[in-house]
């Protein structure tokens, strides 16, 4: 149920239609427009405060709308950042940050939910050109864009930004796609090692013009553009592998004083012009970031007002939740959003008995799933209990599918149907596995345990193996260990890259993303229907079209049972009082939209 703040928000700031953050565009004075004078205003009556924020509501509508700027927002976070370089940076909430001093081509809209993963014109002057045959994008860049240092940044800056990530000998990690789809044979060795024309799938006619030649049609490209890895670096500023000390802005902040590890903090960039970007408000004068590995001191300083947010929306503490779960005025800081991320369970089919489908059928009816949340936290901290892959918020998500009839069993075990299933592989009094389980989730070895019980109700003998969370990935993203070691079961938890069905399902369920090493079809599951479908939906440049064909690969995902989905995944997010401007998007996994946040006092 939206709550009475969204629709203030709706009444009073919001054009029919139009997102609150788009209308605070087009003035870059700064300053609040003045008040519209009439002869009865003295008279008329003055408007009704805004009814206080409750939980949730961020999740449902935007929170303390506020165009006011000044003060200083304050951050915390678990970790630093993997790398500050747009081309490296590969953590979740680092692509959400990263906006404050990077642009890309295009982006995602500063708007609520599911409405926040559609994609707008950054630094583009509008949409892109795209040839007949989906495999040509040409892009027009906006007046007005600029370097921290008042130059133009041209569509060149934008060429060699993403060239840098041919270079991973140079500045290794970040993610690959863009190199998939504009070099899939490898031939280009990066600007560093190339000194012609640089990527010839790139091509930049004039300083305003960039245009992308693809191997192959793909309806996601665009998608990929918006990650940092699309961001522009200007040749003659790039440190290479230092870059991501300082790199060079150009968004709305650039870097202050930076202590790797310790804090961050970010100072406005005065050459930045609002006129020139629709996205980022600007609200800030000052944004600080301070690196807190302890959950309770982080935690702690959150609740106390210390810090506004926290830069993962995940990490706070369970006595941190209890406690402003249980204190009302805590309380109406807390959301509590879908992640778009699944809690799953991949039954590798090279090892037996697994590599019969009835088996594999057994334990998805034996699974207990409603026990499995209670062990995991609990509907709001785990998540819902899931039915298929595909969560909510991606194109072709079906709330209703349910094959295996998990919701008309309540989320309890089927019995009777694993007990046809195990007659039907030849093991009608069950057989012994081996579950393996990060060490470091507690709440994940509760899970375990719940699925242990549960599966030993219809013979299946489960032997629970914790690695640590350092090898964990690694060991079971390596086929040859899982089919060696006879992991059988394996507890995992997932998130895409980009909320679609290319970038959340084709690494687990397409045959040919099963690679030797870092593998994430950990069920190896390698089906030519499916694959074919991939080909079909990434070709696709209609988003509903091709979520039709991703709702089809699902269905056969799940036909083939070599996962089990338990629960659609939410978190706690904290949203700290001074807040202005809060609500959660889809393009950021359900966190909050940095680059429109706000703070009073």
């Amino acid at each position: 149920v939206r709550s009475a703040v969204a629709a203030a928000v709706a009444a009073g700031l919001l054009a029919a239609g139009i997102p609150l953050v788009n209308g605070w565009m087009g003035d870059d004075s700064g300053k609040e427009p003045a008040a519209h004078k009439s002869p009865t205003a003295t008279s008329s009556p003055k408007p009704a405060p805004a009814p206080a924020p409750e939980y949730n509501d961020a999740a449902h509508g935007v929170v303390n709308p506020s165009r006011a700027k000044g003060g200083t927002l304050k951050f915390v976070g678990r970790l630093d950042a993997d790398s500050w370089d747009p081309q490296r940076g590969y953590y979740g909430y680092v692509w959400n940050f990263s906006r404050y001093f990077t642009r890309q081509l295009v982006t995602y809209a500063p708007k609520q939910g599911h409405d926040g993963a559609e994609l707008v014109p950054d630094l583009a002057a509008g949409k892109a050109e795209v040839s007949d045959d989906g495999k040509t994008y040409t892009y027009t860049l906006r007046d007005g864009i600029t370097w921290e240092d008042g130059s133009a940044i041209t569509s060149e800056d934008v060429k060699y930004g993403i060239e840098r990530a041919w270079a991973p000998d140079v500045i290794s990690g970040g993610p690959a796609y863009l190199q998939q789809v504009l070099d899939p044979k490898g031939t280009y060795k990066g600007p560093y090692k190339d000194d012609e024309l640089g990527l010839k799938s790139i091509k930049t006619p004039d300083s305003k013009t960039i245009t992308f030649h693809l191997a192959k049609p793909n309806g996601d490209f665009e998608h990929m553009l918006a990650m940092p890895a699309g961001s522009p670096v200007p040749r003659a500023k790039d440190t290479k592998d230092d870059y991501g000390k300082r790199p060079f802005s150009s968004g709305p902040y650039k870097f202050g004083a930076y202590r790797p590890g310790t804090s961050l903090e970010l100072v406005r960039n005065t050459a930045w012009k609002q006129k020139s970007d629709p996205i980022r408000t600007a609200l800030p004068d000052r944004i600080t970031v301070d690196f807190v590995g302890n959950d309770s001191a982080r935690s702690s300083g959150l609740l106390s007002g210390r810090y506004d947010v926290d830069l993962e929306p995940t990490t706070l503490s369970k006595d941190a939740v209890a406690k402003a779960l249980h204190t009302d005025k805590l309380k109406s800081r807390l959301d509590n959003p879908y992640t778009l991320g699944i809690r799953y369970l991949a039954l590798p089919r090279t090892v037996k008995p697994f590599d019969n489908i009835h088996c594999r059928k057994a334990v998805v009816h034996a699974a207990d799933r409603r026990s499995v949340q209670t062990a995991f936290g609990g509907p709001a901290a785990s998540g819902e209990i899931a039915t298929n892959m595909l969560p909510p918020g991606i194109a072709g998500a079906d709330p209703t599918d349910d094959p295996y009839d998990v919701v008309k069993n309540g989320g309890k075990a089927d019995i009777a149907q694993a007990k046809k299933e195990l007659e039907a592989c030849g093991k009608p009094n069950g057989f012994r596995t081996t579950l393996v389980v990060s060490g470091s989730r507690p709440d994940e070895l509760s899970g375990a345990e719940s699925l242990q019980s549960s599966l030993a109700s219809v013979g299946i003998k489960v032997d629970i193996k914790q690695i640590g969370f350092a090898d964990y990935y690694r060991t079971v993203g390596t086929p040859s260990v899982v089919k060696k070691k006879g992991y059988g079961i394996i507890v995992q938890r997932w998130l895409g890259d980009f909320p679609t069905g290319q970038g959340f399902l084709q690494p687990l369920a397409d045959g040919r993303f099963i690679t030797p090493s870092g593998n994430f079809n950990v069920a190896d599951l390698d089906d030519e229907s499916i694959n074919g479908l991939f080909d079909k939906a990434i070709a696709e440049q209609d988003p509903r079209k091709s979520g039709e064909v991703y709702a089809q690969i699902n269905r056969r995902i799940s036909d083939a049972a070599a996962y089990v989905p338990l629960v659609f995944m939410k978190s706690y997010s904290w949203r700290g009082p001074r807040l202005t401007n809060v609500y959660t998007s889809d393009a950021y996994s359900g966190g909050y939209d940095f680059a429109s946040l706000g703070v009073t006092g």
